[in-house]
């Protein structure tokens, strides 16, 4: 006769618990997997049948790393701890010893989970899961450990729901996009439109039909129905005018006459249209320069700056590298299906990086290293080159310095290097490829292709 627990039969419960969602994992004393159950598969790829009978030395390390199962042998106590598989999925892992009558550890019992159910779960359940090694802060989708984004964060939730212009400025790479969307998102126009708008890709010609539409024949070669503009299209959520300070000077004075009213008329049109749009602009120039150059009008500079957020580089925030950089790590690896690490050699070279680019060459450079990486540990020799420029001039000394033929780069190398650096260095400081095009006296088409080789990959 079969034994029944509580009206069940050990193999129903056995049973039951071989089709859990959650993975269950049970060792002995001595590393011997004893049992795993079906979700094996989901989280690695190989079957139970194929996982049993194994020794945790066999598994470790490749399907998955940052294992618990040591520390509880050591602590004889619960360990909990995130880990990546080796399909790039998110885990959480809670280990539990059992003991034996003499006081040991008998067995040791495994619940493994995807990470996404944790994150529903309540505070209590979160208190004690080691969810990241870092401490930072994730509203929304925003990551930030350094307390001058936490003051950030703070104003933008006092201004969320006002509906006065807001300018963000900081250099290029800082995030300003994602926090014009962030603002958007935490406010009552989250469920209306968000219309982002990169002022410098616009042809200056047609900023004006783009912006606030036209009528049917308003001019030659216009669209025969007409075309309604993006002020329109944005009405009742928020318009993100992006790089504003590229919007022509004779256009700027139909942009602030359209802030104040918030009514504008379409091109061959003579009936003004009502909206309701709350306006973020951002832009890494200095407009009060601009305006003292009257390359940008005084009044709709004070217009949009009633409330002003300047985002710092991300070299003044060295808290937020780490944290971005595990983050970025987290998704990537979801993306392409890998479970890597960066080495504590790798860390500290990104650590002691200036980042010129900020967060967008935090991002490209850790996707890179993901994709391009072939073992899991990210080493130093895995990092791109440019990652070990830690000062300005360092081109120009390692060329000085150095015997000729550059310690074995080939003529090529060495031109892309200094192409390199001053692409940078002139995107850093005007932005725009149509700035970029003219410092370094290139075509527009020419300086965009160079950006986005050295600047956005």
């Amino acid at each position: 006769m079969k034994k029944r627990i509580n009206g069940i039969s050990s193999a129903d419960l056995w049973n039951i618990v071989d089709h859990l969602h959650d993975e269950i994992m049970i060792y002995d004393n001595d590393y011997n997997l004893l049992y795993v159950n079906k979700a094996a598969l989901r989280h690695y790829g190989i079957s139970q049948e194929e996982m049993i009978g194994k020794k945790f030395s066999q598994l470790d390390e490749t399907y998955w790393g940052n294992s618990t199962l040591p520390e509880v042998y050591q602590k004889k106590t619960m360990v909990a701890k995130r880990q990546i598989t080796n399909l790039g999925l998110d885990i959480i892992t809670i280990s539990v010893p059992v003991f034996g009558e003499n006081g040991e550890i008998k067995y040791v019992a495994q619940n493994v989970n995807d990470i996404y159910n944790y994150t529903q779960q309540g505070k209590a359940e979160e208190k004690f899961l080691n969810i990241m090694e870092e401490p930072s802060k994730k509203d929304a989708n925003y990551i930030f450990a350094a307390q001058s984004m936490e003051r950030i964060m703070e104003t933008l939730h006092r201004i969320k729901n006002v509906k006065s212009p807001c300018l963000i400025l900081g250099e290029t790479g800082t995030g300003k996009s994602q926090l014009a969307k962030y603002i958007h998102s935490i406010s009552d126009r989250k469920d209306k439109p968000f219309v982002a708008v990169n002022c410098a890709c616009m042809n200056p010609n047609l900023i004006e039909s783009e912006l606030f539409g036209y009528k049917k024949g308003a001019f030659s070669g216009a669209n025969a129905a007409g075309k309604k503009g993006i002020v329109e299209v944005a009405n009742g959520g928020t318009l993100f005018l992006d790089e504003i300070s590229e919007i022509p000077y004779d256009l700027q004075g139909k942009l602030l006459q359209f802030m104040q009213d918030q009514e504008f008329m379409p091109l061959g049109s003579e009936k003004k249209q009502k909206v309701d749009v709350k306006i973020i602009a951002a832009t890494n120039r200095d407009l009060k320069q601009m305006v003292e150059a009257k390359s940008f009008r005084e009044d709709l500079y004070y217009r949009l700056n009633i409330f002003e957020v300047t985002v710092p580089p991300l070299r003044e925030r060295p808290e937020d590298i780490k944290v971005l950089i595990a983050h970025y790590l987290e998704e990537y690896n979801k993306i392409y299906f890998r479970n890597h690490v960066f080495s504590e050699e790798a860390m500290q070279v990104l650590l002691r990086y200036k980042w010129p680019g900020n967060v967008r060459e935090l991002s490209h450079i850790v996707e890179k290293t993901v994709v391009l990486t072939n073992g899991k540990e990210i080493q130093v020799t895995d990092l791109p080159k440019s990652v070990f420029d830690y000062s300005q001039d360092s081109v120009q000394i390692s060329y000085q310095e150095e015997e000729p033929g550059y310690a074995g780069r080939t003529l090529r190398e060495a031109v892309e290097e200094v192409e390199r650096k001053m692409v940078r260095d002139a995107f850093e400081a005007h932005g725009t490829s149509v700035k970029v095009a003219e410092v370094l006296g290139v075509s527009q088409p020419t300086a965009y292709r160079l950006i986005k080789k050295y600047c956005m990959s």
